[in-house]
């Protein structure tokens, strides 16, 4: 891992959306928050992103794009960004995880790793 990458620390919260599920008809939304935090000494900029979903029947979906939610935020040293999405999955248990494509102040392009994290359902684990 490079300075760069090491630089950025990713932080996610999920909450299933109860409301808006419907098991019945599998489907189950789940939130998800991310704090990206820069710990490095170069203000960086998010300029795309790629998600990976496996939910629990296998099913195994990609999701690459500009940007997240419609921005391509720039982060200075020792600050954070916050953004919330969601995603609807078919079960209620799924594992998310990617990358941010990133380039720095003096132009360097970097991926920030997003470690897998765990989207589920109340009840189901223990």
């Amino acid at each position: 891992m490079t300075e760069l990458e090491s630089s950025i620390r990713i932080e996610v919260k999920t909450e299933y959306i109860e409301a808006q599920s419907s098991p019945e008809e599998e489907r189950y939304l789940f939130s998800y928050t991310i704090t990206i935090v820069n710990l490095g000494e170069k203000t960086a900029t998010l300029k795309s992103r790629m998600w990976c979903i496996t939910d629990a029947n296998g099913h195994h979906s990609e999701v690459q794009g500009a940007g997240v939610v419609g921005e391509t935020p720039t982060i200075a040293p020792n600050t954070a960004y916050q953004y919330t999405s969601g995603t609807v999955c078919e079960t209620p248990f799924a594992v998310m995880q990617g990358h941010y494509i990133m380039i720095s102040e003096d132009g360097t392009e970097f991926k920030a790793q997003i470690a897998p994290f765990r989207l589920a359902a109340p009840g189901l684990l223990h």
